[in-house]
């Protein structure tokens, strides 16, 4: 019963509150503001704007043997004049659907389909009320092209860059699968000689890195699949160094150079899992025998002209040796 009546006490003063003298004229102020800001928006809504609404598309009907290898996901930018509240129930309603493009009323032969811009605005009107306008339709026309099972398999390469960090190289980019399924026509296929990615950018990398790409879209070309994962693999770089014989090149017959000492060190940089594959055998130090005949000296200079595969910064660690040249 106390309860009960503490509750009626508190609706009573909260009565009391609002139907007080100085609350009337507040509520009867609010009451004018509401009702004037309701006329205001019935009065704007009923002006006449221009908006862009964006609409999907979609391509039906393609007969089975017909290979879509231009984007079907387009979307369209259409400018539409009407009266405001019209405009916001496009906007609001989820009334618009996806502009359906029928293959065979738009198909032109040799591979290809055009929507000019008339005949799109046509399929748009369908879903517009009769008091709109449609000012503009962006892109002005629709293009789809398709072949009949061409294809051929190509590989993916790397468009971009990565850079590794610090005492890092970058040993190896790995792409999965490594090759892709490439529709087109017979002219496209012929010239296509591998398909790159997308623009990569990644910078300090020190550590394995795996992500998905995308493949760079070509004008009627299809790629499948259209997303290839890489893995990027860096390595610590180390210093070693090789003894590598000293050879003479451009030597007359009847004479032989010798060299003091017949070997010199090589040292280079190299990532540390590829270090245990570099032999001697695949540095080439050389003295050239006609730039001693051209200008003598006690000492001749060393070349490297030859150095494996992911070597990097190699050089003799002397530049010049002494030499002899004798008859034979």
């Amino acid at each position: 019963m106390n309860e009960d009546g503490g509750h009626k006490g508190m609706l009573r003063r909260v009565r009391d509150f609002f139907f007080s003298a100085v609350n009337k004229e507040f509520l009867i102020f609010l009451s004018f503001l509401l009702l004037s800001g309701a006329f205001w928006l019935i009065l704007t809504l009923n002006e006449t704007y221009e908006r862009e609404i964006v609409m999907s598309t979609r391509l039906e009907g393609v007969p089975k043997s017909a290979v879509i290898t231009s984007s079907t996901d387009d979307s369209l930018r259409v400018t539409v004049r009407d009266k405001g509240y019209m405009l916001l129930s496009y906007l609001f309603s989820g009334q618009l659907q996806p502009v359906s493009i029928m293959f065979n009323a738009f198909d032109k032969g040799n591979g290809k389909g055009v929507v000019t811009s008339s005949e799109m605005q046509k399929l748009v009107y369908r879903q517009l009320y009769k008091s709109s306008k449609i000012v503009s339709v962006k892109p002005e026309r629709f293009e789809f092209t398709y072949n009949n099972g061409d294809r051929k398999r190509v590989s993916v390469k790397l468009s971009g860059s990565i850079l590794a960090g610090q005492s890092f190289y970058i040993a190896r980019v790995k792409f999965t699968p490594e090759q892709v399924t490439v529709y087109a026509t017979r002219e496209k296929l012929d010239s296509i000689k591998y398909i790159p990615t997308e623009q990569v950018r990644l910078t300090n990398v020190n550590d394995t890195v795996e992500s998905d790409v995308s493949l760079a879209r070509m004008l009627g070309v299809k790629c499948v699949p259209s997303k290839v994962k890489m893995t990027v693999y860096p390595d610590v770089l180390t210093e070693e160094s090789r003894e590598v014989p000293i050879v003479a090149i451009n030597m007359p017959e009847g004479k032989i150079l010798r060299t003091f000492p017949s070997k010199v060190k090589v040292v280079f940089v190299a990532g540390a899992s590829n270090i245990r594959n570099i032999y001697p055998e695949h540095f080439k130090v050389v003295v050239d025998y006609n730039e001693i005949a051209e200008h003598p000296s006690d000492k001749c200079t060393l070349y490297l002209q030859a150095v494996p595969h992911g070597v990097r910064n190699a050089r003799t660690e002397v530049g010049q040796v002494d030499y002899v040249i004798e008859n034979q």
